[in-house]
């Protein structure tokens, strides 16, 4: 994990708006997200079995993250490596991994080493720097 450090650390905004505006530059809602805290996922880079994303999470200030008019204060970004089981799994869910990728497998590794970390910092704070330019009018500072 990469720890960035950017100009979004402490930023506010209303959930639904930021939400919204997060899909059209295909950024996702994490899945673990709370009622309380949650963080959006963007893949940087893919390949084979390893991904690297990046994440910005955010706890909630004012309301429930389920609620559109929640408020939000973002926390520092970090980049993330995941790495797949591409093998085969000998279970139950054989016909789900017959292809040889099973979506519903545990990643080999969700915080996997990264290397070439200056190249994957600065992809992370250039991605979050035209975020932010994109976000402009739904952002404040804390």
């Amino acid at each position: 994990m990469l720890k960035l450090q950017t100009e979004l650390e402490g930023k506010t905004a209303r959930f639904g708006d930021i939400r919204d505006k997060m899909n059209e530059l295909g950024y996702d809602l994490g899945g673990n997200w709370e009622y309380d805290a949650g963080s959006f996922d963007h893949t940087l880079w893919n390949s084979k079995n390893e991904t690297i994303y990046i994440r910005l999470p955010f706890t909630v200030l004012d309301g429930m993250l389920d609620e559109y008019d929640a408020f939000i204060s973002f926390q520092s970004p970090f980049i993330i490596k995941h790495v797949i089981n591409m093998g085969l799994e000998k279970d139950e869910h054989s016909l789900l991994t017959a292809s040889g990728w099973n979506q519903f497998q545990d990643p080999v590794s969700s915080d996997a080493p990264i290397n070439q970390k200056n190249k994957w910092e600065e992809a992370g704070k250039e991605a979050v720097s035209r975020l932010i330019q994109y976000l402009e009018k739904g952002l404040s500072a804390s």
